[in-house]
């Protein structure tokens, strides 16, 4: 389970347990039924028990119904398909990812501001595990 990326039906069933932080499958179809039109209640529910299996969600009888809630976590699965997508589309390159990213869309100053703490806190990490490299 550790290391499973989520299919992209799989992530939007995810993203709504997030939300809600436990759902039915009713709630889960009905929350994805806008976004996706072919789908059907019998695939969502055949969606949450894959997902079930793999170790992305649990159960809880609630009534006749089961309630789901997601046992994994957002950050975690965003890192490792931001992660993936870095190695697939940019061979690894942060600052080429970066800047597409911010080329793409107009971002706010605050987000901006958001995205400069962050490279000042990896600057400060990376320097520490130089640091601690050279002194090895």
């Amino acid at each position: 389970m550790a290391d499973l990326v989520p299919t992209s039906r799989e992530l939007e069933a995810l993203k709504v347990l997030w939300k809600r932080k436990r759902a039915t499958v009713r709630e889960i179809y009905q929350e994805l039924k806008p976004r996706e039109s072919e789908l059907a209640y019998t695939t969502a529910l055949s969606l949450l028990q894959t997902m079930e299996q793999k170790g992305l969600v649990g159960h809880e009888s609630a009534g006749k119904a089961y309630t789901y809630y997601a046992k994994v976590r957002r950050d975690s699965v965003f890192r490792k398909l931001a992660g993936g997508f870095l190695d697939r589309v940019f061979d690894g390159a942060v600052g080429e990812y970066v800047a597409r990213a911010l080329q793409s869309r107009q971002s706010s100053v605050a987000e901006l501001e958001e995205l400069e703490k962050m490279i000042a806190e990896a600057k400060k990490a990376a320097q520490a595990r130089d640091e601690k490299g050279a002194s090895t």
